[in-house]
């Protein structure tokens, strides 16, 4: 059976350096080591994660002005929306691909809060990642190590 949900991996895999939560798509080493072997439900589960994690991090920089806007114009561009996640997923994607080549945000139907509004788009793609890492980090400490440890 061929599974309908697909990696995250981004192509900047660093679990095969020694790092516990992958720098590129945020997944735990044993993850990422072992995904063409979950089911589905344990895909889901890990995407629901990832998904909750990286909503929290672009949620408390932007919102949403125009979701058929922000679709349209990614697709122009030519990157991959993911109707079934949530559309501020959809924010890092751009940010990713195009920071550095936007020129209003609004345009693409997302507003900055008003904390982020003169802060460069680079530089809030970067912190976006940065903020992402650190609470993968965290869940991976909190939820995940207790359970490696060995007594």
């Amino acid at each position: 059976m061929i599974s309908t949900i697909k990696t995250p991996c981004v192509g900047i895999c660093s679990t095969g350096i020694g790092d516990t939560v992958c720098r590129g798509c945020k997944r735990f080493s044993h993850e990422v080591i072992h995904w063409n072997t979950y089911t589905e439900e344990e895909r889901r589960a890990v995407m629901s994660r990832l998904e909750q994690l990286l909503t929290s991090v672009v949620g408390k920089r932007f919102c949403i002005r125009d979701e058929a806007l922000l679709k349209s114009t990614m697709r122009r561009h030519k990157l991959v929306v993911d109707e079934g996640v949530n559309p501020l997923c959809w924010v890092q994607q751009l940010l990713r691909a195009r920071a550095s080549r936007i020129g209003a945000l609004h345009d693409y139907g997302v507003i900055a809060y008003d904390a982020y509004r003169s802060t460069p788009l680079t530089q809030l793609r970067d912190d976006i990642e940065r903020d992402f890492d650190v609470l993968s980090a965290a869940h991976y400490e909190r939820y995940i190590a207790p359970g490696l440890s060995v007594n």
